[in-house]
């Protein structure tokens, strides 16, 4: 096999939101060498667009695995079509150019036979170049995709105790057909801090948010909890609530917890949604985690509540802009959680039990952080993306930045946190 690389670099005099509002869309047949196009996908729920060319019999069938709205780049891979291809992964990225518009760059990496390699290269690099300098003109009469978040109805929420050795509480949406959307929360929040979510999620499929053991009406454990406790959690809310596959939804805390049960039963996921997090402390050194757990315990030491602390933790989570609204909801969750529920989430996030395995996390992914996020930084998350994508064989990943928002981006930001939502779950539950 020869390995070839096409690397094309284009200029379109229109903004990159009005150039991404049109390449973006993986199953737009927006470029002028398309006959026709349809939507397909795989059993995971993947996008796969299927195209013929004009002029051509060939069935080109491709893979979305990478796409993130906010850095405006997508990545796809070639299943079938190419004769002689053994593998083609490409990528497409708008910037802002500083000579103003957009700067388009496009690039493919392909493992071909040998005499095969250089014809597909060729072709390649022409119709990259066909399809930028066709932009100026199909940009020319779009606008921007300035999407809002549609109308959300009020769901009917019901609390329902998950019974067993502990007692778990959720909040619950009627029943939907398809997999269960659970929510997941992190180590200064609670169940209450995804109501918004729930409500959005209500009117398509089922949803429930679960207080962590310890965490508003959920029972702590005689012992310290682990991680395995949190799976065996999840499992026993699914199997209450009869069902057999689910989306998972985590935020900070949460999301580390739901992608160690992603690790642990992929099978089971239609999807995963990590905000503010992923990894939690999995990746520190000993050192750095004990020095995150004693400087966080030591109020707790000194006799104080989270209560007593709380509004220095919020200043840490909330975004510059955050109203007083967002602040008081941040702040009576995290002033509710009881001294010794807080030392064992501590305890048990700065314990972890391994790294994660990303080549494990098969299912589709959307990762989203808010712009301001002191704890999880875009940069952080959008490498961490990166990597899950590059680790996973025909990987699915969305990442995403939602703008004006810290930590707690879903309480933060919920119009734009459940517009991205929305469309995940869409694609996934298809």
């Amino acid at each position: 096999m020869v390995a070839e690389q096409v690397y094309v670099i284009g200029h379109a005099a229109a903004e990159p939101a009005a150039v991404w509002a049109v390449v973006g869309d993986f199953c737009g047949a927006w470029h002028p060498a398309i006959a026709e196009m349809r939507t397909e996908h795989d059993a995971r729920g993947a996008l796969i667009r299927a195209f013929t060319a004009k002029g051509e019999h060939t069935l080109y069938r491709e893979q979305l695995t990478y796409r993130s709205d906010s850095d405006r780049v997508l990545a796809y891979t070639h299943l079938e079509g190419i004769a002689g291809a053994e593998r083609y992964d490409a990528r497409l990225q708008v910037f802002a150019d500083e000579r103003g518009g957009s700067r388009i760059e496009w690039s493919a990496w392909i493992s071909a036979s040998a005499d095969r390699a250089p014809a597909i290269a060729a072709g390649t690099k022409a119709i990259f170049e066909m399809g930028i300098a066709a932009l100026e003109d199909i940009v020319g009469a779009s606008a921007p995709n300035d999407v809002t978040p549609a109308e959300q109805r009020d769901a009917a929420l019901e609390t329902v105790f998950i019974a067993g050795d502990l007692r778990l509480a959720t909040t619950v949406t009627p029943q939907r057909p398809g997999p269960l959307v659970l929510f997941l929360h992190g180590i200064g929040g609670a169940r209450t801090n995804w109501l918004a979510q729930l409500h959005a999620v209500a009117p398509t499929l089922r949803a429930a948010a679960l207080d962590l053991r310890g965490y508003g009406e959920s029972q702590l454990g005689s012992s310290q909890s682990t991680v395995e406790d949190y799976c065996d959690d999840i499992l026993r809310v699914a199997e209450a609530l009869g069902s057999t596959r689910l989306v998972l939804c985590g935020l900070s805390y949460g999301s580390w917890i739901a992608a160690s049960f992603a690790m642990r039963h992929p099978d089971m996921l239609a999807g995963l949604v990590l905000s503010g997090g992923c990894t939690g402390m999995s990746e520190a050194g000993v050192a750095e985690r004990e020095a995150f757990r004693t400087a966080r315990e030591v109020p707790l030491d000194a006799g104080k509540t989270p209560a007593d602390f709380a509004p220095a933790v919020v200043d840490v989570l909330a975004g510059p802009h955050a109203g007083e609204a967002v602040r008081q909801v941040l702040l009576t969750s995290m002033a509710a959680i009881p001294a010794a529920t807080y030392r064992d989430a501590l305890h048990c996030f700065t314990h972890p039990p391994e790294r994660l395995d990303f080549s494990r996390l098969t299912m589709p992914a959307l990762m989203m952080t808010g712009r301001f996020d002191r704890l999880a930084s875009p940069m952080e998350i959008r490498g961490v993306a990166g990597r899950i994508a590059e680790a996973t064989p025909r990987a699915c990943v969305r990442f995403e930045v939602i703008e004006d928002a810290g930590h707690v981006c879903n309480v933060e930001r919920p119009g734009a946190y459940n517009r991205v939502l929305g469309e995940f779950l869409s694609e996934v539950t298809r």
